[in-house]
């Protein structure tokens, strides 16, 4: 099937076409345009031509048409999964549950869009204040460029577009160039929701093309990127002054006290590490586990792992597809050949069959090895052993990432040491780091990122604050 560029309202076909691939069979299912430097310009040119349409649309009008895009979304929910699975490789189950937590982010920015003020100000307060009145409000930043990972196709555009159309401002959206197709289809829903021409605008592209253009552009206000860290650097280094929220990797541990329920930590572990094959930002990747329960758990996780069943993501039992592509399969496993050389151990999976790879237990890993100092984005999760709960909190705090954390443990005392040591966007407690919810303050601290995603939080970032100060007459 052949889809189109959106731009100020047109579908466009022009320039050289990209094929989109099934992910497990390697079958072409859409062939789309790349954009060109004109293309790029013009997305940017509409959204700024869109601008005041869409700050002066009224609060209640901007929610009408997010609440619009969740009810298509719904409508048109099967078809998306299915986009989802096929070009993503991500499992038909955690593709449909994809899809729902999009509805409920359209839904919650539709809520937010009601609910964005400012406050009044005492300015009196201090001498120099006498005699004004003030307040603030926010306002909207105006062009954001939106750039999106493989890895969430749907629901990582959500977070983006929603709370920047909720606040008020237009889009340039540049999703995944192996992933576009979820997009697409966001994209036409939201016309058909009521979305103004120019509103949102879709390109496609490489990232050092398209990706460079439009972080680079002085007409762009703000940027909104989802990524690898080392492309986060360079959007920083070259960006120039405007806003930037970077969601960047992570290399989430979990942390087992011998308290926990040690049957249901493991099953909770081997679907935080290895659906969508491991290629999640919180994906679980090193497990501490304190030294008195770390057997028993270990036995407990490789037999968890192993009952993930393989295979085609459009089929329903699957749980574990393809990664993304074979270079990627390539990468990790040239990481496990390397541990294993440095004395890891395999006790199940390492293997691969084209792209997909097998979900991968590894034990007797040391720090200074990839899969446990840098983000594997694999199925891949290594089991270490702790002395007490206190080495395991040290060990998971000892690395330069700080998106989520798990913790498990039924002791209280525990939950508020781990909550005070642990330098984590956030803290996960009784379940693994892949914990969200599309409402709550979602981003990282130290090399994960800037900012934070999360509908209310988002439009924060996606909104400068104006003063108002108003000198009454005497």
């Amino acid at each position: 099937m052949e889809y189109k560029l959106l731009i100020d309202g047109q579908w466009v076909n022009s320039g050289a076409m990209m094929e989109v691939k099934n992910k497990y069979d390697g079958k072409v299912i859409g062939i789309l345009p790349t954009a060109s430097k004109e293309n790029v310009d013009a997305a940017i040119d509409a959204a700024e031509r869109a601008e005041d349409t869409m700050a002066d649309m009224p609060a209640y009008k901007r929610a009408e048409v997010l609440l619009k895009t969740a009810a298509l979304l719904k409508e048109r929910a099967d078809d998306m999964a299915k986009t989802i699975a096929a070009e993503a490789g991500k499992a038909l189950k955690f593709a449909r549950a994809e899809v729902d937590r999009a509805i409920s982010t359209f839904t919650i920015a539709s809520e937010e869009a009601k609910r964005l003020h400012g406050e009044t100000i005492p300015l009196d307060a201090v001498p120099a204040g006498e005699g004004y009145v003030g307040f603030w409000t926010r306002r909207p930043v105006g062009v954001i460029a939106a750039i999106s990972p493989f890895n969430f196709p749907l629901n990582l555009v959500a977070h983006k577009v929603a709370p920047a159309l909720a606040a008020g401002n237009t889009i340039v959206l540049k999703p995944a160039s192996t992933t576009p197709l979820a997009a697409v289809k966001l994209c036409q829903i939201l016309q058909d929701a009521g979305l103004p021409a120019g509103a949102i605008n879709l390109v496609v592209g490489s990232g050092g093309t398209v990706g460079e253009w439009l972080v680079t552009d002085e007409r762009v206000d703000k940027i909104t990127f989802t990524g690898s860290p080392d492309v986060g650097r360079h959007i920083l280094s070259v960006a120039g002054i405007k806003k930037v929220t970077l969601e960047l990797g992570n290399t989430s541990p979990v942390v087992v006290a011998p308290d926990a329920d040690l049957d249901f930590v493991a099953k909770r572990c081997a679907v935080g590490a290895f659906y969508n094959s491991g290629q999640v930002c919180i994906s679980v990747q090193r497990i501490y586990s304190e030294k008195k329960v770390y057997e028993p758990f270990l036995e407990k996780f490789v037999k968890a792992t192993e009952a993930m069943i393989v295979g085609d993501p459009l089929d329903e039992r699957v749980d574990v597809g393809p990664m993304i592509d074979s270079k990627e399969v390539d990468r990790i496993e040239g990481w496990v050949k390397e541990a294993q050389t440095s004395g890891a151990k395999v006790l199940t999976g390492g293997k691969r069959d084209g792209t997909v790879y097998y979900p991968t237990v590894l034990a007797d890993v040391d720090d200074e090895m990839k899969v446990v100092s840098e983000e594997v984005f694999a199925p891949v999760a290594s089991v270490i052993s702790s002395d007490d709960f206190e080495s395991a909190l040290k060990q998971a705090n000892d690395t330069k990432f700080g998106l989520q954390v798990g913790v498990f443990t039924n002791d209280v005392n525990r939950v508020f040491k781990a909550v005070k040591r642990l330098n984590f966007g956030g803290v996960i407690i009784n379940d693994t780091p892949n914990f969200r919810a599309d409402h709550m303050p979602y981003g990282g601290n130290r090399q994960s990122g800037l900012g934070r995603e999360g509908v209310k939080f988002a439009m924060e970032d996606m909104t400068n604050i104006q003063l108002v100060a108003i000198r009454l007459n005497s």
